[in-house]
């Protein structure tokens, strides 16, 4: 798999700052039908609309967000998705991303199954605990703050802070195959020791047959 996360998807500004939609797009057939779950804006929608044409919807329950997406000429359905995706069909679409939300989950079981039930696969990225800045910042006895990790302590929405490494311990014990992985850096891929070296991981799996 070749990802330029230098070039074309990272060109549009409103992208610039989140290079694992470069992973995402890269994964993603033309003509596809795509739920991206916890939107925000809809900017990776949109660009995965006019660059390859896919048929996409979003969910998001902030209120901005929502206006964003209207904006952005995406479709989009104010949803929590705490409650579920029983709104959905079981097999109604190609892929279904979370992006940076899956720490936010409280019931991470939950959405992960339902993303195998909608979806005939699912992509999603999350910040990794495990990264070394974040390791160190653990060790001076300080919750970690970063780019990816921005919020203090007692500000956070994120519940479910995991690792690498946890993340496809969690997938060998929920029936979960991994198809893909990529682990990033700022716009860089990380293949040496990425569970120390890499802040951004982006996964792309199925169910278990």
């Amino acid at each position: 798999m070749n990802i330029e996360l230098n070039e074309t998807i990272l060109q549009d500004p409103a992208l610039k700052e989140r290079t694992d939609f470069a992973a995402i797009a890269a994964w993603i057939k033309p003509g596809s039908k795509v739920l991206d779950l916890g939107c925000g804006d809809g900017v990776l929608l949109r660009y995965l609309k006019q660059s390859l044409l896919v048929r996409g919807y979003g969910v998001e329950i902030d209120d901005a967000n929502i206006l964003a997406c209207v904006r952005n000429g995406v479709n989009v359905i104010q949803s929590d998705l705490e409650t579920g995706l029983s709104g959905f069909e079981s097999n109604s679409f190609d892929y279904v991303i979370l992006s940076q939300t899956l720490q936010a989950m409280r019931h991470t079981e939950s959405i992960v199954n339902e993303i195998l039930r909608v979806g005939r696969e699912g992509i999603v990225t999350f910040p990794n605990f495990g990264y070394w800045r974040a390791r160190w910042q653990v060790f001076r006895g300080r919750m970690p703050v970063s780019q990816n990790l921005p919020y203090q302590w007692y500000e956070t929405p994120n519940v479910h802070l995991c690792t690498i490494d946890d993340f496809e311990a969690f997938c060998a014990q929920h029936a979960v195959r991994i198809l893909e992985r990529v682990v990033i850096t700022a716009d860089r891929l990380v293949k040496l020791l990425p569970n120390l070296l890499g802040s951004i991981a982006v996964y792309r799996f199925e169910k278990q047959k």
